[in-house]
């Protein structure tokens, strides 16, 4: 079974931990963040996935490698234009199987994949939809579907609508023969151009349970970290009581204070008196003696100076290697 993960985008909305690392590749908790992507698509018998790529193509190959053991191999398609979603998936068409996965590379989920195949299957559908229903709708368009699952229509945005609705959660079941549709070599969106225009003809969806999360803000990756530590998805990490996930490549000193809810990365040193609460340390930072680090994020070879404060801040290094806040 094959999966194809768009992850071209550039990651704006997530700098500065993104100059010089492709979201994808960027850690959350205990590994890249793809790598909960692809335990999930494992889960549901996925054994390839396709990485449509765009930027920094060879950062995220470095990272990610072929895949972890056990899990589905990685193969990387790099896109030389932006084609939009519909376009990088009709770019990928010779490495298509029949029936496959499509998925955008942002999503942080646990949703039940087979259901989502095996209605796609029975229906006879030549796209089919993963719905998530959100309790506020405002910042979302909708997808209005019958009784038996095929889309009716699609509604925009409106800051002004108020309630629960089924949105598009960037997860869809594809058929080959439908993507060759799609016009080949420019930009073409998945959600405004192509879903629209074989609406009625084929076109399904259906509502899956479990957790989903838009993961690319600073605010997304303290709320995805959390849930992950917490166990509000479903995945393996080990922490503490306190909510606390600490790297045993990392080397604290005994003095230090550590949590409530704190990430240790692999190589993260914290000098005796420090604080850490509620915050992100990534791999090789730094946080001196008697520093307070509270409710941030310290990017990879970030240093905290002995004896200073950091709060509410995500602190990362440019293009230039020259530490920036977001």
């Amino acid at each position: 079974m094959q999966a194809l993960v768009l992850v071209g985008g550039r990651g704006t909305r997530l700098r500065p931990l993104t100059y010089g690392t492709p979201k994808p590749a960027v850690t959350l908790v205990d590994r890249p963040f793809l790598n909960y992507m692809t335990e999930w698509l494992g889960s549901h018998g996925v054994d390839e996935v396709i990485l449509a790529c765009g930027f920094l193509p060879d950062e995220l190959k470095a990272v990610l490698g072929d895949g972890e053991p056990g899990g589905p191999k990685l193969k990387y398609l790099v896109e030389e234009e932006t084609l939009g979603t519909a376009g990088a998936i009709r770019f990928a068409l010779d490495h298509l199987d029949e029936t496959f996965f499509a998925l955008n590379g942002d999503v942080l989920a646990d949703l039940d994949l087979t259901s989502l195949w095996n209605q796609h299957a029975e229906t006879g559908a030549r796209a089919t939809l993963g719905l998530y229903e959100v309790s506020d709708s405002s910042s979302y368009g909708l997808v209005d579907i019958d009784e038996e699952g095929q889309v009716l229509q699609f509604s925009e945005k409106d800051p002004n609508r108020t309630g629960a609705g089924l949105i598009n959660a960037g997860t869809y079941v594809l058929q080959r023969d439908a993507v060759a549709e799609i016009p080949a070599g420019r930009e073409v969106s998945i959600e405004t151009e192509f879903y629209p225009s074989i609406t009625g003809k084929g076109l399904y969806a259906r509502p899956l349970d479990g957790y989903w999360m838009d993961f690319g803000t600073p605010e997304r990756y303290f709320e995805a970290t959390w849930d992950i530590i917490e166990g509000r998805i479903h995945t393996q990490v080990r922490t503490n009581s306190d909510g606390v996930h600490v790297s045993p490549e990392a080397e604290i000193d005994p003095s230090a204070t550590i949590g409530p809810r704190a990430v240790v990365g692999p190589g993260v040193t914290v000098g005796a008196g420090a604080k850490v609460n509620g915050s992100v340390l990534l791999e090789g930072s730094e946080v001196g003696k008697g520093a307070e680090v509270e409710a941030s994020i310290i990017g990879p070879g970030v240093k905290v100076a002995a004896g200073d404060t950091v709060g509410d801040e995500v602190l990362g290094k440019n293009q230039n290697g020259e530490v920036v806040n977001a």
